[in-house]
């Protein structure tokens, strides 16, 4: 088995994330994991602005993520940040209506290349951005994963409430029709 590393998103590992992101055609029609980062009046709609606008997010210490390598290669990652880093989360409305406490961080995107898929390196993104968050200070962590029925699209950036669960996430409410909130605190 390969012995993959965890490595946070910094300018230093920009380029194996481009490198990720572009082999995918940027992901979900060129998002390039910025759809949570940004209400949707304030995004321009392009594969250009998405990569330009997350390389500065990056530049400015402002998008966070563990990247899982297969050497040299990012091959998954697991986006995480604060609730002002990450303020688009799908049911919004919804979720500000029902919460009872704002979290310190959110996982809002969990991606798998292609060629390594069914290698729970969901598994190790996720974990890597739990222990990226833990060296940062810790805190109360939510992710919204993907909890029944639904699209296949859901599963591919969200992750399903069995992946939070392996990672100590406990289960709070549901989210939507298909997603739920889990919630867990990292020392």
């Amino acid at each position: 088995m390969t012995a993959y590393e965890v490595k946070a998103l910094t300018p230093e590992t920009w380029e194996a994330f481009a490198a990720l992101m572009e082999r995918h055609g940027g992901v979900f029609g060129g998002c390039w994991c910025t759809w949570f980062h940004t209400m949707s009046a304030e995004k321009e709609r392009t594969y250009e602005a998405n990569r330009r606008l997350k390389q500065c997010l990056v530049d400015e210490d402002r998008a966070h993520a563990a990247l899982v390598f297969d050497g040299d290669e990012a091959v998954a990652w697991a986006q995480f940040g604060s609730p002002a880093e990450l303020p688009n989360i799908r049911h919004r409305k919804q979720y500000e209506e029902e919460t009872d406490v704002l979290p310190d961080y959110r996982v809002t995107c969990i991606f798998v290349d292609k060629r390594h898929r069914r290698k729970h390196l969901s598994d190790v993104a996720l974990q890597g951005a739990v222990d990226l968050i833990a060296a940062a200070g810790g805190g109360t962590v939510e992710g919204y994963p993907h909890d029944k029925g639904g699209k296949r699209e859901a599963v591919l950036y969200s992750g399903t409430r069995t992946l939070f669960e392996r990672a100590g996430f406990d289960y709070v409410r549901p989210k939507g029709q298909f997603n739920c909130v889990m919630r867990r605190t990292v020392p």
